[in-house]
Formats: C-alpha cells, sequence, structure tokens
C-alpha cells in the first residue's frame, strides 16, 4: 500500500453562527465548492436571537438547528445531529482551502491523527496581521491547540468520548485541545491555511485585539473562570 495513499471519509461541517445572516450563504456556498465533487454534510446550528440566521438560509440541504447561544453549546448541539465520521467546526468568516477534505484524509491517515486544526490566514493586506497569522501558526505548532478560526477537526467518535465541547462561554476550543492532548492524541496541524475575516481587528484594532486575545489566553492559563473572561468578549454577527 502507498504510504501516502488516503482514504475518503465522510465529514460533516457544523458552523455555530449568532447573528451571521449577511455572509451565511457565502460561507455554505464556499464549503461546497472548496469541497471539490466531494459530498459533505453542513449542519448550522443558529443561537442568535429569533434565529434569524437560520431564516436567511437558502440552501434546503442544509441541516438547520435552533439552540441556546454559546460556541461550546452550539457546537454540541450540531455534533449531536451529524452523521459524518469525521466533525469539522468552522466559524461562519472563515473559508476553508480548495480540496479541504483531502487534507483532513491525509491529517488521519499519513499522520495518524485523531484530531486537527487548519493554519490560519487573514483576509487582510496589513502587514501587521500577516505578522499576527505567522505567530498564531507558529504558536499552534509548538502548543498543538488550536483556536476557533482554524477550522479544528476531530473524528466523531473521540469527540463523542470525550463529551463534546464543555458548556462554557469561551475558550471552548482551548479546553478540547488540552484533554486532547492530556489524553496523549496526535494533533495534526495542516499546512494548508483557512482565510478567516479580519473583522474583528479591524473593528477594534490590531494591536487592542491581539493583546485582548493574548490577555484572555493567558488569565485562563492562570484560572481565570470561563464565566469573568466572557464579560470582555463579545460574539462578532450582525444581530
Amino acid at each position: 500500500m502507498d504510504p501516502k495513499a488516503t482514504s475518503a471519509r465522510s465529514i460533516s461541517v457544523i458552523i455555530p453562527v449568532y447573528g451571521e445572516s449577511a455572509i451565511i450563504n457565502r460561507t455554505v456556498r464556499q464549503v461546497r465548492e472548496s469541497a471539490v465533487g466531494r459530498e459533505t454534510e453542513i449542519v448550522v446550528a443558529d443561537g442568535g436571537p429569533g434565529h434569524r440566521t437560520l431564516a436567511a438560509l437558502n440552501a434546503p440541504d442544509v441541516i438547520g438547528v435552533c439552540c441556546p447561544p454559546g460556541r461550546g453549546v452550539q457546537m454540541n448541539a450540531g455534533a449531536a445531529v451529524a452523521t459524518g465520521d469525521v466533525l469539522l467546526f468552522l466559524h461562519a468568516d472563515t473559508l476553508l482551502p480548495d480540496n479541504w477534505p483531502d487534507a483532513v484524509d491525509r491529517a488521519f491517515d499519513v499522520g495518524r491523527a485523531r484530531a486537527g486544526a487548519f493554519s490560519l490566514a487573514i483576509d487582510s493586506h496589513r502587514l501587521s496581521l500577516a505578522v499576527v497569522a505567522r505567530f498564531a501558526n507558529l504558536r499552534t505548532r509548538l502548543e498543538r491547540i488550536p483556536y476557533g478560526d482554524q477550522a479544528p477537526f476531530i473524528q466523531r467518535a473521540l469527540f463523542r468520548e470525550l463529551g463534546g465541547f464543555e458548556p462554557i462561554p469561551i475558550m471552548e476550543d482551548v479546553d478540547l485541545f488540552r484533554r486532547l492532548k492530556r489524553g496523549g492524541q496526535p494533533i495534526a496541524v495542516l499546512k494548508e491555511r483557512v482565510l478567516t475575516s479580519a473583522r474583528r481587528w479591524e473593528k477594534d484594532g490590531v494591536v487592542r485585539r491581539t493583546l485582548g486575545n493574548w490577555r484572555l489566553r493567558l488569565r485562563y492559563a492562570l484560572g481565570a473562570a470561563p464565566d469573568e473572561l466572557a464579560r470582555f468578549y463579545k460574539p462578532d454577527g450582525d444581530e
């Protein structure tokens, strides 16, 4: 058998949303187009007021889930109805690279990982944001703890073994990968990059947003409660 050969798995893409009616159809369309003909289940878990993002969807084959707000809660709700062998969690303002299903397959077949994430690129020509992305990728490779905007993925069976995401208001992605590391699970960090929106940095300012993210992560590492940290973080949607 060719050591570089990969086997195709069914993949469910779970998109937690809060006020993303303006962009959700673009995101769904890009997931389909970048899958290069690979059949992909898409689940949109809407925790926004009135679930208006789901109402804006014009793709009848997308599975919609109404749930309370909170990314961890929403992603668990989406995962509960997903049927794919692999669960991939995607922010609505993030675009997947071309032929991303093959990259996920290689992570499992060649790298023997059971979970992983993509590298990060930020949709901006600003040098400062290129530097932010570079350092984010370096940190991820060293720590093996990716953030949610890197489209993390995990085998569905392993996700269920772990009990899914903790229902905490923030840092649910860090908590999940910490548990994976403690369990000795290999975590793949792919060279292929997702492209995430620069809107958070543009809204808050590059320095302020970056330092704020670092502060949140440091306080969490020092034992601050997620409920306390969540007071300094707001969703990026439009509702």
